[in-house]
């Protein structure tokens, strides 16, 4: 089957992520804009995946959980899983790796955890915009371990991105994917690093507010509706 995704959005858990970034609302506006299936991807955490699969179980849309996770190198990418027993796994490794530095909300923004009705549960007091001491080298057997497939995110830009931070991207350094932004030159990104022609390329939102979350811009195809399903497809698939 067809199914419009979109694999990168935070939630108010992010420090970036807007106040209206809850799970309620970021599934509901999912279904609004035509989506099939999306992944909640707060920076370094998961909380808030639960609450919304939860959410969309509700409304008939079916959420991956997942992270943007930020590596050693301050490299971000996204990493989903088929289930929460997964990434409840991964995410305990990636706490275990972060800094222990204390969140400012007034410097930082507020990390939300909510519940699938826009019910506020705590706040997250460890900061998650950390950079956690997994290496990129590490991360693709790290996330097979959990069951989980992981890409580097938003390859184009000029900041926390696998091309601005190391320079390059080969198909050697275990990733089958990778992720450019909306408005990325996939032509441009490619003669420099060829590479990227053998990858699937994944054109996902990093919305952060609801007015930046898009209709669909790209369609994957797998058995089923599920995160286990389009995991497996993404494992698969080549671009």
């Amino acid at each position: 089957m067809i199914l419009r995704y979109d694999f990168h959005l935070h939630s108010c858990l992010s420090p970036c992520g807007d106040g209206d970034m809850t799970p309620f609302n970021i599934v509901n506006m999912a279904k609004l804009l035509g989506f099939d299936i999306i992944a909640l991807t707060d920076h370094n955490s998961a909380g808030n995946c639960m609450s919304a699969i939860a959410a969309g179980e509700q409304i008939g849309l079916t959420v991956i959980p997942g992270m943007e996770l930020s590596t050693a190198e301050e490299i971000h990418t996204v990493c989903l899983f088929p289930d929460m027993p997964a990434i409840d796994a991964f995410s305990r490794i990636v706490r275990e790796s972060l800094p222990p530095i204390k969140n400012k909300p007034d410097v930082f923004g507020c990390q939300l955890l909510m519940d699938e009705a826009d019910g506020i549960l705590g706040e997250e007091e460890n900061l998650l915009i950390a950079a956690s001491s997994i290496t990129i080298d590490d991360l693709p057997a790290l996330c097979r371990e959990y069951g989980g497939f992981c890409y580097p995110a938003h390859i184009d830009r000029s900041s926390f991105s696998i091309l601005s931070n190391l320079g390059f991207i080969t198909a050697d350094m275990g990733f089958s994917c990778a992720e450019v932004s909306p408005h990325g030159n996939l032509v441009a990104l490619t003669s420099s690093n060829p590479d990227l022609a053998r990858m699937r390329i994944i054109q996902s939102s990093d919305a952060h507010y609801l007015e930046n979350m898009t209709e669909p811009m790209d369609r994957i195809e797998a058995d089923e509706c599920t995160a286990k399903a389009v995991i497996k497809a993404l494992m698969q698939l080549n671009h």
